[in-house]
């Protein structure tokens, strides 16, 4: 019977979703809580989930229950769709090497710690050999399931649909808007006066106050959310236990907040996707571009707006104390969007910041192609910070050892980071248009008129639509990085 067929199908794919859920407190807890001694055993943990998940997906009686199933309207039909995409996925896999990458994804990491601390590039390289090597095998079996190139392969899984070769053309786009507007921008910069620090110390404590109130306050409901410390910040959990983590430090409260502030953007995600598809590939966010845009729609765009500094100056002000002037709007976006070469993606402003992802993106291209060693890799990264910003690292610390990605086996993953900066950029300037006085809202520190127009637009609509049609839908138009080129142009282009 096809509407019995489809009934287990769902019943198949809530249970893969609760094993997917627990790994990722899993993972959330070995960043925050667990023991060093713990790795280990953390890794096999991860391991049986993920081979007992690809048992669930690969079993035979999904393909014959995927043949039969007879949806009825468009979430129906999307969510088969999405299962049958999945199952394919899964199929071109054995249980064995998926179980050997969660251990080894797992080992890895828990190595980059230490050599990420040390600057000892060495101490993970065999490690991080190993991930590649697995990496490759993945891509491989998979592309000869999916009919693509193994390094789009690999990025599909990440964002569905987006190609290399739709990347390429952006990213080199990009190179040459950024070789004339970095340049313009530093030297506009240099016209205006210096920004006056913010007299800190900011106790860590109060900072900790101040982050979930903040995230509080544009949205995040905590009685399904916490808010913890790692040595790399992230959302992870589960749309009803939203875990987010960020690090403290007393002399720079900017780290945490708007750290928190990004992650607090992927948490209202989880928690905008639509209830009645919980637990369902329909019901899980449109991938991870998408995501990447609700993140930075919240930091980039409203929070570290004109109109939001002005609120913000206020909260920080009243957690601190000190005099008024270092906490006025104008000052907090001298200090919050100031423009500079710098080594590390994370701290990089909204011009430079594409360049660390699309060095990422070529040199991850070729490791898994097979044209970098990645024995080769310090020097490589180093080659191409020098080429696309003219800056060397010092060590590998502030080099090819400072993002967790690779390490954790994300591969294919840099670029939903750019493309959702732009994807931002294009969103905000719909909301804009359609919402009357957001930005009105936004000096009262008001975040909801948009937020309610994210979980109309965006959040609601969960896998719907791929990437492209649910910009389509929302903005009437596919992802256009002229938005993207306009809103850096007005922001810091501006003299």
């Amino acid at each position: 019977m096809p509407n019995a067929a489809l009934a287990r199908l769902k019943a198949r794919f809530t249970r893969i979703a609760a094993l997917g859920e627990a790994a990722s407190i899993l993972h959330w807890d070995a960043a925050t809580m667990m023991p060093p001694g713990g790795g280990a055993s953390r890794g096999e943990q991860l391991a049986a989930l993920a081979g007992l998940s690809h048992e669930l997906l690969t079993a035979p009686v999904v393909r014959d229950d995927l043949e039969i199933s007879l949806p009825e309207g468009e979430w129906e039909q999307a969510n088969l769709a999405l299962m049958a995409r999945d199952h394919a996925r899964a199929t071109a896999l054995p249980t064995a090497l998926v179980e050997a990458t969660a251990r080894a994804n797992s080992a890895c990491e828990k190595i980059w710690r230490d050599a990420k601390a040390t600057a000892d590039f060495a101490l993970v390289r065999p490690a991080l050999t190993e991930v590649v090597r697995l990496q490759r095998e993945a891509a491989q079996a998979l592309a000869a399931e999916l009919g693509m190139d193994p390094y789009d392969a690999l990025m599909d899984g990440y964002q569905h649909g987006v190609t290399a070769a739709d990347v390429e053309p952006v990213f080199t786009a990009y190179e040459a808007f950024l070789a004339e507007a970095l340049p313009r921008a530093e030297a506009i910069q240099a016209g205006k006066p210096a920004p006056v620090p913010l007299p800190g110390p900011f106790p860590v404590e109060i900072q900790r106050r101040l982050c979930r109130a903040l995230s509080e306050r544009i949205g995040l409901d905590y009685d399904h959310a916490r808010l913890d410390e790692s040595l790399h910040p992230f959302c992870g959990g589960t749309p009803a236990d939203v875990r987010l983590t960020t690090f403290h430090d007393e002399r720079d409260v900017a780290k945490a907040l708007l750290g928190v502030l990004h992650e607090t953007g992927h948490a209202l995600y989880e928690r905008g996707l639509p209830q009645d598809w919980a637990r369902q590939p329909v019901g899980e966010a449109a991938g991870m571009a998408a995501h990447e845009s609700q993140s930075l729609i919240v930091e980039m765009q409203a929070c570290r707006s004109d109109a939001f500094l002005g609120f913000l100056g206020g909260e920080l002000r009243a957690a601190f104390g000190g005099p008024a002037a270092p906490y006025e709007a104008r000052n907090l976006a001298g200090l919050w969007r100031h423009v500079g070469r710098g080594f590390i993606r994370v701290d990089a402003d909204e011009i430079t910041y594409p360049a660390h992802v699309i060095l990422r993106f070529r040199l991850e291209r070729a490791l898994i192609g097979g044209d970098l060693a990645v024995a080769d890799l310090p020097d490589a990264w180093n080659d191409g910070m020098r080429a696309m910003l003219g800056i060397t690292p010092p060590d590998d610390t502030r080099g090819c050892l400072q993002d967790i990605h690779w390490h954790d086996g994300a591969f294919g993953y840099f670029p939903s980071y750019t493309l959702g900066a732009m994807a931002a950029a294009q969103l905000m300037k719909a909301a804009r248009a359609a919402v009357p006085g957001l930005d009105a809202a936004l000096g009262r520190g008001d975040m909801a008129p948009l937020l309610g127009w994210l979980r109309v637009n965006v959040h609601g609509r969960g896998s719907l639509l791929g990437f492209q049609d649910l910009l389509r839908a929302a903005t009437g138009k596919p992802l256009d990085p002229s938005d993207f080129i306009e809103h850096l142009t007005a922001r810091y282009l501006t003299a």
